[in-house]
């Protein structure tokens, strides 16, 4: 295979899915670009088969480097992947390495990327928080405490 993707209209594939899915022999995926919508991927089955193989393997390794390498080698090749975790206070390094794992193992078992994608959005939004001092700050300035329970609102139950 020479590469990772190709881009073709979808309504190239639409006219020739034959020859679009003959393609597949020379790439790994087909990004299908639609106008007024989100572009598709085209992949072989085999190839989802073999990357949910990669995912379980790669979850399972992380979780148990986790629990055997000590903390301060885990966190510099954490730093390494993800370079935002600096902005992270310690405990919250913790916290997200727990989450990883946990979120890395039940995506592969689900053959389901996204909640990994998500999880990384979220950990990033925060360390965005904690690099910017000002919005850190406006975050933060509320009291802390339970404010009680929230009023239903109009209509709800």
């Amino acid at each position: 295979m020479s590469a990772a993707y190709e881009e073709l209209p979808f309504s190239e594939f639409l006219h020739r899915p034959a020859a679009a899915a003959d393609r597949l022999d020379n790439v790994r995926a087909l990004r299908l670009r639609r106008r007024d919508a989100g572009d598709l991927a085209l992949t072989r089955a085999e190839q989802l088969e073999q990357d949910a193989v990669v995912v379980d393997f790669t979850a399972r390794l992380l979780a148990g480097l986790v629990r055997s390498e000590p903390d301060d080698v885990i966190r510099r090749v954490l730093g390494e992947a993800l370079p935002w975790v600096t902005f992270l206070p310690g405990p919250d390094v913790d916290q997200l390495l727990t989450e990883l794992i946990t979120v890395a193992q039940g995506a592969a078992s689900l053959e389901n990327l996204s909640p990994i994608a998500v999880l990384l959005t979220q950990w990033r939004h925060t360390a965005e928080v904690y690099a910017d001092p000002v919005l850190l700050e406006i975050l933060t300035r509320e009291p802390a405490g339970d404010f009680g329970r929230v009023p239903v609102p109009e209509g709800g139950q």
